[in-house]
């Protein structure tokens, strides 16, 4: 006869005279795969692990470098039989296939409990909700498009702070004329659509974000709307260094901080390395989203909980998610990862000038724009990867070009 996880241990417990806080301890591990390794990130996952302890557990940290590695070995061990506790995804779908095979857990009764959707953005819910269940726990709010520039740099170039692209161009040209590296870049697929989608949405606009990444508009694709993005990111070529293929995202950001370089678009997980090196936003950097109409690209990271048989790990992924979303460490986590709380009832008055300005933003429902990867099934963002960064590899390429390999991809039935 087989007997219950929880009955089994009961009895080894009494038996060995174990305490119930022992027992309790053992219950409670919890091993969590994520892909967070930069200074500030270890910083701020940190944060989980000691308010999970405070809540009696233990945390096993399992980081894998990589967004990519970490997911695929988290999925991996799903579906090879060995699951974690708890497996980080970016905010949007990344987790569908897992979901559609009856792998995840739904999270919809503490959600309902906890009333996360009263204080959740409904992009942020849409984006983990399947079948009418929550599949997933939203952790935080990054802003993609942030652009990061670096006080001194600036100054010593004459170049005053952009609020938009035209602005950027010309604050660039000064840069590179001081002999300074203008724009500090990761020259890597997903950073190389990260420097795309900002120039989308800041030159071309909200709507035109909309048609390509949500409506999957091929004529939006052909529009001299996109023709103006297509340019001005072309022109960005001429503004990085000769390191930048395959340059780390976070090397990149601490060109900027170090003032070699003047300036980075990076999400605003780049915030937590600047707060790791001990600068201030307004201080020694400074931070924009560069828009005319302050689109601030939406996106995020979630928590997915593999089907677990035991009852001991059943009970440790609803702890995670309550500690996860409990305002204290949603404070805590926010200050040190660089995003936002996804709560949007708590008083972030601690956080920095730029977590301020993405608040004020995204108080303001226009000023929410969801994330490629909340619109985009992983297949249509890859595919929509690869065209942008073959334009960004090949000069010669002109915008006529790209645009109609861009419209093509469009055309497709992801």
């Amino acid at each position: 006869m087989k007997l219950k996880p929880c009955l089994t241990a009961l009895a080894l417990a009494c038996a060995a005279g174990a305490s119930f806080q022992a027992a309790n301890a053992q219950e409670m591990k919890a091993e969590v795969i994520h892909w967070w390794t930069s200074g500030g990130e270890s910083a701020a996952v940190k944060v989980f692990a000691e308010q999970f302890a405070k809540a009696g557990g233990t945390w096993v940290d399992t980081a894998i470098a990589g967004g990519v590695n970490a997911r695929t070995a988290a999925i991996n061990r799903v579906v090879g039989g060995t699951p974690p506790t708890a497996m980080q995804f970016n905010t949007g779908k990344q987790f569908d296939e897992l979901v559609e095979n009856d792998l995840l857990r739904d999270v919809d009764q503490i959600a309902t409990e906890q009333k996360w959707k009263s204080f959740m953005p409904q992009a942020i819910i849409d984006a983990t909700t399947r079948n009418g269940k929550m599949y997933a726990v939203p952790v935080n709010i990054h802003g993609q498009n942030w652009l990061w520039l670096s006080k001194a740099a600036l100054e010593k170039a004459g170049a005053s702070e952009p609020a938009n692209w035209d602005e950027a161009l010309v604050a660039l040209e000064k840069l590179k004329v001081a002999g300074l590296i203008p724009l500090a870049f990761s020259g890597q697929k997903t950073w190389e659509r990260g420097l795309f989608n900002a120039v989308l949405v800041g030159k071309g606009g909200t709507a035109l974000w909309a048609a390509i990444h949500g409506k999957r508009d091929p004529a939006a694709a052909r529009s001299p709307e996109f023709r103006a993005v297509a340019e001005t990111y072309g022109k960005l070529r001429g503004y990085i260094d000769p390191g930048a293929p395959g340059r780390n995202w976070n090397d990149a950001t601490n060109l900027v901080i170090q003032g070699k370089a003047g300036m980075q678009i990076m999400g605003d997980w780049a915030k937590g390395e600047f707060a790791a090196a001990g600068q201030t936003a307004g201080k020694e950097f400074g931070c924009a989203i560069l828009s005319n109409e302050g689109g601030y690209v939406m996106g995020g990271d979630v928590f997915a909980f593999p089907k677990l048989k035991d009852p001991a790990q059943q009970k440790a992924q609803l702890v995670l998610a309550k500690v996860m979303l409990e305002p204290e460490t949603q404070i805590r986590f926010a200050q040190k990862k660089g995003s936002i709380p996804v709560r949007l009832d708590l008083d972030v008055s601690s956080l920095d000038a730029c977590a301020q300005k993405a608040v004020k933003l995204l108080a303001d429902k226009k000023h929410q724009v969801a994330a490629q990867e909340m619109l985009s099934p992983p297949a249509l963002t890859g595919a929509m990867e690869d065209v942008i960064s073959q334009y960004w590899n090949t000069p010669a390429m002109t915008a006529d070009a790209f645009m109609a390999k861009v419209a093509d991809v469009l055309k497709q039935p992801f």
